[in-house]
C-alpha cells in the first residue's frame, strides 16, 4: 500500500507543473493533499476525478486559501470533514475557526483511517502563532482519542514543525522562529513519546541526512543549496507504522515548494 502526502501550494499551480501525469506513474493507493487553495467550483474534471481515484475535499471558506483533500483508489466507507463533528466528542462549534480554514479530512477504509492535516503556520506574525498554539492545544485531545480508538490511523500532512535539529539545515538560526520553537517541538515529542504516535519516516530513517527535507523557502536559493526543513510527516498508530516498508522524498520534479513524501506499507 502506497501513501503519498504533498502540500500543493495551490492545486491549480501544481496541475500546471505536471502533478497528474506524475501521479499516474506512482501507483499510490491514497494521496493526501494540503493547501489546495481552491473551492469545488475552481477544480477541473481532472482535479475532481483523476483517473482511477475517488476524491474527497475539505475546502476553506476563504477563497484561494488552505484546504485539504484525499484521493483514494478504494471508495471510503466514511468521510469526516473537519474536527467539529459532535459525534467525535467535541462540543459543536468548538472547532469552528479551525474548520473554516479547511485543515482536516479523514477517510475511513475498514479499520484504517487516513487523515490529511494542515497545521497553521505562525511565521506571518504573533497573531497567527497564537492561533497555531491554540490549534495544537485543541487538536491534542482528538489525537489522544484516535490513538486509543482501536483503529489503525495514519495522519499525513504539513505539520509546520521541524521536530529535531536533524530535521532542518539551519537549526541554529531558527531556534526562535515559528516551526522550530521549543513549545512546538515539545508538542511533537509528547505525541511520540507519551501518546504513542510514530513518526514513520524517522522509524525507517533514524539516521541524520539532508535527504529528509520536504520544504524549501523561495528565498536565498534554498532549493539549490538544499537549505530545507522536514515539516511534512506521516504519523501513525504503532500497528500501522509497523507495516512501513520504505519511505522517500521525491525531488526529481517540483510541483510545489514542498516535495511529496512517499511511504510504502505492507498490505
Amino acid at each position: 500500500m502506497r501513501i503519498i502526502s504533498l502540500n500543493l501550494n495551490g492545486i491549480r499551480s501544481a496541475t500546471n507543473k505536471g502533478l497528474y501525469a506524475w501521479l499516474q506513474t506512482q501507483g499510490a493507493d491514497v494521496v493526501c493533499m494540503q493547501e489546495v487553495k481552491a473551492q469545488a467550483a475552481d477544480l477541473t474534471a481532472e482535479m475532481l476525478n483523476p483517473r482511477g481515484y475517488h476524491s474527497y475535499f475539505h475546502y476553506a471558506e476563504k477563497k484561494g486559501y488552505s484546504g485539504v483533500g484525499i484521493y483514494s483508489k478504494v471508495k471510503a466507507d466514511a468521510v469526516i470533514e473537519g474536527l467539529g463533528n459532535p459525534c467525535q466528542g467535541h462540543p459543536e462549534g468548538s472547532m469552528r475557526d479551525i474548520d473554516s480554514e479547511g485543515r482536516y479530512i479523514e477517510c475511513q477504509f475498514g479499520n484504517l483511517s487516513v487523515v490529511s492535516l494542515y497545521l497553521p503556520s505562525g511565521s506571518s506574525g504573533e497573531e497567527r502563532q497564537l492561533f497555531k498554539f491554540s490549534v495544537m492545544a485543541r487538536l491534542l485531545p482528538h489525537l489522544q482519542v484516535l490513538v486509543a480508538s482501536g483503529r489503525e490511523v495514519v495522519i499525513c500532512g504539513d505539520w509546520n514543525i521541524a521536530h529535531k535539529q536533524d530535521d532542518l539545515k539551519n537549526w541554529k538560526g531558527n531556534k526562535k522562529n515559528s516551526g522550530f520553537l521549543p513549545e512546538e517541538r515539545d508538542w511533537l515529542t509528547f505525541l511520540f513519546e507519551q501518546i504513542g504516535w510514530v513518526d514513520v519516516y524517522r522509524k525507517l530513517h533514524p539516521e541524520t541526512t539532508d535527504e529528509c527535507y520536504t520544504w524549501w523557502s523561495n528565498r536565498g536559493q534554498a532549493w539549490d543549496k538544499n537549505v530545507g526543513w522536514r515539516i511534512d510527516y506521516q504519523i501513525a498508530t504503532p500497528g500501522f507504522a509497523h507495516k512501513a516498508l520504505a519511505a522517500h522524498v521525491y525531488k526529481t520534479e517540483r510541483f510545489s515548494d514542498h516535495a511529496p513524501l512517499v511511504i510504502d506499507y505492507s498490505d
